[in-house]
């Protein structure tokens, strides 16, 4: 057993917060590690919904984690993902609040190019197969556009090329859009720029073109990338508009070039593909003119020869047809009968006409009377005197209405009796009960 000198106590150092351990490890780290170069292969990549940007660097044996802040990250040429190889600039520090190390990053490269073709390959292929690079989307560009859209950067020699070369071929009214064409917010101007172009009317206050360029100037992989972000990607292939894309030189390819009506290898050709050259249109346009005179000289010939041929044809056929007329008329002629023939013919008819009509009329006459006779007996057949002579009587009110009833007679009405031979006034009596002097029972009773 031993023990320790009551002395000894005071040889022992002060005891240390948590937080001033966490905080001297991270005041350490940061000036040892102030500035670093760290390569690795990013996984676990995150982008938080503040726009920072959380992943991990790793390699065979370790792993570091990192961290992009909002405005680093935005103004990265690319977009990191899992699986990319990148050097990593920053500063190496700790966060306190869980004991753990990470390099806040101020700028990501990719390490080698194979990497980002890679994602670049991956991006095309995907969208690919959603169909925004068919042929079928493909749409026509216009002869002579009116008006021309480009999306490009106003400092530069691309924006002075393409009016140049306009200038030089055929005069256009040119609408320029000015976008970064590299770097932060780049992706964002361009699509906005694409999609501002299209929303324009052709009643708006600023015409809206019929085709758009989208060109920059060459450069490498990542100075281009904004190029092959999806949203410029979508916006061109959703454009209403003709596009023609011009980014970089010959060699260059973007996403872009893909989804775009026509691509054109640089910004000078685009210019070339949008208009044609308007001397070379004159000089096509006189020789047409010429053709034209030609042809039309050659076919008022034609047609001088051909009229003269039809205006004999026409003289010949005149004659033969007044000739045919003539021996019409001489043949109608000798048919013609003489107007006292006509009409002693008249007369004759209107004779036969007269008697046929007299023998019709008296015709018709007896058979209307013959048919008069037998409706008449007829008549009489139905006629109520015939009743009235075999001992009926007709028995009528003084209006002249006819009772068919007893029930419709009151007592002491006045009425009419029609006889076979004339008629009797008559009053009706009351009806005679049993008992009364004059009914049936009117005898008394022996008992």
């Amino acid at each position: 057993m031993s023990f320790i000198p009551e002395h000894h106590e005071t040889l022992l150092p002060e005891p240390l917060s948590v937080s001033a351990v966490a905080y001297s490890i991270k005041n350490t780290l940061e000036q040892v590690f102030s500035f670093v170069r760290i390569r690795g292969e990013i996984s676990g990549a995150k982008l938080h919904t503040s726009g920072h940007f959380y992943f991990a660097l790793k390699d065979e044996q370790s792993v570091l984690d990192g961290v992009c802040w909002k405005g680093v990250y935005g103004r990265l040429p690319f977009k990191p993902v899992d699986g990319m190889e990148v050097v990593c600039t920053g500063r190496i520090t700790s966060y306190p609040a869980r004991s753990k190390y990470q390099i806040v990053v101020e700028a990501i490269e990719v390490a080698g190019e194979g990497a980002l073709l890679k994602v670049l390959e991956e991006r095309r292929r995907k969208l690919a197969a959603e169909g925004l690079f068919a042929e079928g989307r493909k749409k026509p560009l216009p002869l002579i556009p009116q008006v021309i859209g480009v999306v490009t950067s106003l400092t530069g020699a691309v924006i002075r090329d393409i009016l140049h070369r306009l200038q030089d071929r055929f005069p256009r009214h040119v609408i320029v859009w000015p976008v970064l064409v590299q770097g932060e917010g780049a992706a964002i101007q361009i699509a906005a720029a694409i999609k501002g172009f299209n929303r324009l009317t052709f009643e708006s206050t600023v015409p809206k073109p019929e085709v758009l360029i989208i060109a920059r100037g060459g450069g490498s992989l990542e100075d281009l990338w904004s190029f092959n972000e999806e949203i410029v990607v979508r916006a061109v292939a959703e454009s209403h508009i003709p596009i023609i894309s011009a980014v970089g030189h010959e060699t260059d390819t973007t996403l872009i070039d893909f989804a775009a009506d026509w691509r054109a290898p640089t910004p000078t050709a685009a210019a070339e593909r949008a208009v044609p050259v308007r001397r070379e249109l004159l000089d096509i346009t006189l020789k047409l003119s010429e053709r034209l005179n030609q042809s039309s000289l050659r076919y008022i010939e034609g047609s001088t020869q051909y009229f003269d041929d039809w205006g004999e044809r026409l003289l010949n056929t005149k004659t033969i047809f007044f000739t045919q007329i003539r021996q019409r008329l001489q043949t109608l002629a000798v048919q013609l009968k003489h107007p006292r023939m006509l009409l002693a013919q008249s007369e004759i008819n209107i004779y036969n006409l007269t008697n046929r009509l007299n023998l019709s009329t008296k015709q018709y006459i007896e058979q209307r009377l013959l048919s008069f006779q037998n409706m008449s007996q007829l008549l009489q057949s139905y006629s109520f005197h015939r009743t009235l002579e075999r001992g009926f009587c007709l028995v009528r009110s003084s209006k002249g209405e006819i009772f068919k009833k007893a029930a419709e007679l009151r007592s002491q009405q006045v009425v009419t009796l029609t006889f076979q031979d004339g008629d009797k006034i008559a009053k009706i009596q009351p009806d005679l009960g049993k008992g009364s002097a004059l009914g049936p029972d009117s005898q008394g009773s022996l008992f």
